[in-house]
């Protein structure tokens, strides 16, 4: 065969090598991110419905195997939804649901109101890792748990008890806690986030300031807390009577290296009020905080940031120049180029707090 008809495989072969996309695959080259470029969105109209449940509050997406696997944060029916969603270059098709599956408690169906799912990832040995942030104010602890696909439980990953609820000024802030989740880029274990400091490292940020540390941590593949980074947050994006930032999702692509989602919201702006950046974030030289009980009065380097991407510069393009509540995102398919895909996903939160949008956004990976 000529060395010219070769070409094509090699290209193939060299692109497939450094990517990591729908489970953890240890690389030999460094996978470098210089870009998102936008490529197109599609929106779940919000009346939509499968096997009797409404489609909504979808607050994380992973593909795996084919299909495309989304988080439903209804504290009543905690659940999972499966679908085939077709990228490419062009643009990206409304999700075809195929299934819906219900997480089982360790022994029954949840309660309602134990459970608020907010992360998951399929497992390496197609299992279901997922977080829920419990309900702090009402002193229901968050947990990671493991899943099977129909939803049984399998285990529990031991938290450190730093993550759980304990003393008034130590723990979790509530709606702040397990919101962010990824597999790592080589091997069978994740990478956990809270979305808001613990109240014994830091503030909660607002538009005047940002003293906000939160931990990434590591989770062993035999289910226990390891290593600690420090993530600090970005001030509020703008103000409003309602202020937050936070992390809301996670993504290993390399050794140290992951990109992070921050989404800042404000009450009282016509477009949503919604603020979404992307960061490329390495923790190469951060320190180990594990052991490290508060961070307030404590000496650390943090892991480095990088603003990979501002969805400011993407609103004129968008639905109703809405950027909404964005809380989940994935690597995807390879796209005809070769690129990797990148889709992130919005939670609409039901509708409960004015009109939002299910809005799925598709990228190419530079």
């Amino acid at each position: 065969m000529q060395l010219r008809s070769l070409l094509p495989l090699l290209c193939l072969l060299l692109i497939t090598s450094c990517s990591s996309l729908s489970k953890g695959v240890k690389n030999t080259a460094k996978a470098e991110i210089t870009a998102l470029t936008f490529i197109d969105e599609t929106i779940i109209p919000a009346a939509t419905t499968y096997n009797g449940t409404k489609v909504g509050g979808l607050s994380s997406i992973d593909y795996a195997n084919g299909q495309w696997f989304m988080i439903c944060d209804d504290r009543a029916q905690p659940r999972f939804y499966t679908a085939r969603i077709a990228t490419s270059a062009a643009g990206i098709s409304q999700p075809v649901f195929t299934a819906v599956t219900y997480f089982k408690d360790k022994d029954s169906v949840f309660t309602p109101g134990i459970a608020d799912p907010e992360a998951l990832r399929v497992t390496n040995d197609n299992h279901i890792i997922w977080s829920s942030e419990g309900n702090v104010a009402k002193g229901i602890q968050p947990f990671v748990r493991v899943a099977s696909q129909d939803g049984a439980y399998v285990k529990d990953m031991t938290v450190a008890p730093k993550f759980l609820i304990s003393q008034k000024d130590k723990g979790p802030r509530n709606n702040g806690v397990f919101e962010a989740l990824t597999r790592d880029y080589s091997d069978n274990s994740y990478w956990i986030t809270t979305e808001l400091p613990l109240k014994q490292d830091g503030n909660e940020p607002t538009y005047k300031e940002a003293q906000s540390p939160v931990r990434m941590a590591h989770i062993e593949a035999d289910g226990t807390f390891a290593a600690e980074y420090v993530y600090l947050l970005d001030k509020v994006a703008r103000p409003g009577k309602l202020e937050v930032n936070g992390v809301t999702e996670i993504l290993s692509y390399d050794k140290d290296s992951f990109l992070v989602l921050e989404r800042s919201y404000a009450s009282g702006h016509s477009d949503g009020g919604n603020d979404v950046k992307i960061y490329k974030v390495n923790t190469a030289g951060a320190t180990n905080v594990r052991d490290i009980a508060s961070l307030q009065e404590a000496s650390y380097t943090p892991v480095t940031k990088t603003l990979l991407l501002d969805m400011e510069t993407l609103r004129p393009q968008l639905t109703d120049g809405m950027i909404d509540n964005i809380e989940g995102m994935t690597f995807g398919p390879v796209l005809e180029s070769g690129k990797r895909s990148l889709i992130i996903i919005s939670d609409n939160n039901f509708n409960s707090f004015g009109k939002q949008l299910n809005q799925l956004i598709l990228f190419a990976v530079e």
